[in-house]
């Protein structure tokens, strides 16, 4: 659970490249590919340019290196030839990457061409809740105090968070302890060490927080078929705050805003 110095520091390499996975994405136009070749773009990417590996590949038996959920689909979408990305999407992509024996994890939802304005919002709220989660995080702080901020936010904007998925300790295992809920009470829950490191990835609906999992045994769906968004970082536990290992250059303002 609580990483050395030196762990930390090859983490620390693993969050950048998967950082620059969504750097290139960024660049992409999603509009009228397929979410099999976005996976196959990343496979290329993170195992050619990168030369590290895509870390859910063969974990628990899943053949593809992301998930990627679109418009009502929660999280773990399977990646498929004929599963389009059309203008007006919201989609989003969930990545792991292995360098030097450890893992990061993240997630980014992206809007594709015109989406209307109610996914915009949703997009944006769920992106704030995160960050909310986030600048909770600090040694002595509790877990309760990220799950609270969290569903704090959504809820005040209208929306309900899915509680059957959550964040997760991570390191040379992608699933670590502890799990980091996205609901909770202040002063509850783990204490924060120096050291720590997990996921922060809330879940953001914008109907009922209720989800079923279709028959593929992956895709979770929201019941509503109204759309949900999600945002996730990797994140470590300073002496003084917090580390976003999985930063993207573009975010950074986002570790000083007030959100």
């Amino acid at each position: 659970m609580v990483k050395t110095s030196d762990e930390l520091a090859l983490m620390r390499v693993s969050g950048k490249l998967l950082a620059s996975v969504f750097e290139m994405l960024d660049g992409q136009d999603f509009a009228g590919m397929s979410t099999l070749q976005v996976n196959d773009l990343v496979d290329r990417f993170i195992t050619v340019d990168l030369a590290a590996r895509p870390a859910s590949k063969g974990q628990y038996g899943f053949k593809y290196v992301l998930n990627c959920s679109i418009n009502h689909v929660v999280c773990h979408g399977v990646p498929h030839d004929r599963e389009i990305i059309r203008d007006g999407d919201i989609i989003n992509l969930d990545i792991t990457l292995e360098k030097n024996g450890f893992i990061a994890d993240s997630s980014k939802t992206y809007m594709v061409g015109n989406a209307p304005p109610a996914a915009k919002r949703l997009v944006r709220v769920a992106q704030e809740a995160m960050w909310k989660g986030i600048k909770q995080v600090r040694p002595g702080a509790h877990l309760g105090d990220i799950g609270f901020a969290i569903e704090r936010h959504a809820k005040s904007n209208g929306y309900s968070v899915v509680r059957e998925y959550c964040g997760h300790g991570i390191g040379r295992e992608m699933h670590e302890e502890p799990q980091v809920l996205n609901f909770g009470r202040p002063g509850t829950g783990l204490k924060l060490r120096e050291g720590m490191v997990f996921t922060i990835e809330p879940m953001v609906n914008q109907g009922t927080r209720k989800v079923s999992t279709e028959s593929d045994g992956w895709t979770v769906v929201t019941n509503d078929r109204k759309l949900s968004a999600q945002f996730e970082h990797t994140v470590a536990v300073t002496s003084d705050g917090v580390d976003v290992l999985t930063l993207r250059r573009d975010e950074k303002p986002m570790l000083e805003r007030r959100v």
